[in-house]
């Protein structure tokens, strides 16, 4: 098995913190994200670990990964940075968002699951929400589950509240098999819908979100299994978030606030 870490975009939303470096290497404590991501995979073994950088490429370097480049950051997504690795597409691959902390016990779950596309999901997103932003209709997107733990649906923008069943998170898992599946998706979509919108963000194709691309796989009638947590994340996508995880982890009540201890 294998991870790659998806690290290429610019973090605008981070505003001045990110004006010198990727979010992936912004500090919590005295570790960036990226460290706490490679240290968590090592320690589940998963020694095999690649990142896809692109803006301020050079500021990520760390021993013992390699990296492919995502030359078109500024003007594609996440589905074309998980492409820049297509080389590494011959085994099992974990996939991490780089502005994300999570509990090593969750990606030992992950580790774990069965299926050939496993997406992390939090359940009590509600109880993060009303700790990040006061409120839980801001920044929402939607996520359907079955009764058997699948996702049916996922990605439309800004639904109410009460209609989602999870938060999507930002790590998942496929299969060798299952990404043979996304290639075949990344093919004929390229080819069709470059420049055209796809899928529940409205975004053109070459602008795709993960969560674009896994409601394609659903759409196309494969199971993408939800595994749940009650939280034990944290995302840092704003100055906001950022100045927030430091202040509990400097506070010592980041654990107690969402169940993460970072060691």
């Amino acid at each position: 098995m294998k991870s790659v870490i998806l690290a290429a975009g610019k973090g605008t939303r981070l505003k001045h913190y990110t004006e010198k470096m990727p979010k992936g290497m912004l500090r919590v404590n005295n570790k960036t994200i990226i460290e706490y991501q490679i240290e968590a995979l090592h320690d589940s073994g998963i020694a095999d670990v690649v990142i896809v950088t692109g803006y301020m490429a050079e500021k990520i370097r760390f021993p013992g990964v390699r990296y492919y480049i995502n030359r078109e950051y500024e003007d594609t997504n996440m589905v074309e940075s998980l492409m820049s690795a297509r080389k590494e597409f011959d085994d099992d691959l974990l996939v991490s968002y780089s502005d994300i902390l999570y509990d090593k016990s969750v990606l030992d779950e992950l580790i774990d699951y069965p299926g050939d596309f496993v997406v992390i999901v939090d359940v009590d997103w509600k109880r993060y929400w009303m700790l990040r932003y006061g409120r839980i209709n801001h920044d929402t997107e939607s996520l359907s589950l079955s009764d058997d733990r699948r996702i049916t649906e996922l990605g439309s923008q800004d639904p109410p509240a009460d209609e989602i069943d999870a938060r999507y998170v930002g790590l998942l898992k496929f299969s060798r098999q299952g990404l043979e599946t996304v290639e075949r998706i990344y093919d004929e979509m390229r080819e069709s819908h470059w420049n055209l919108p796809w899928q529940k963000s409205g975004n053109v194709f070459r602008k795709a979100y993960m969560t674009d691309l896994l409601q394609e796989i659903i759409d196309r009638g494969y199971d993408v299994n939800a595994m749940l947590i009650r939280n034990r994340w944290i995302e840092l996508d704003t100055v906001e978030d950022y100045d927030k995880a430091r202040a509990w982890f400097n506070d010592g009540t980041l654990k107690d606030r969402l169940h993460l201890d970072l060691g």
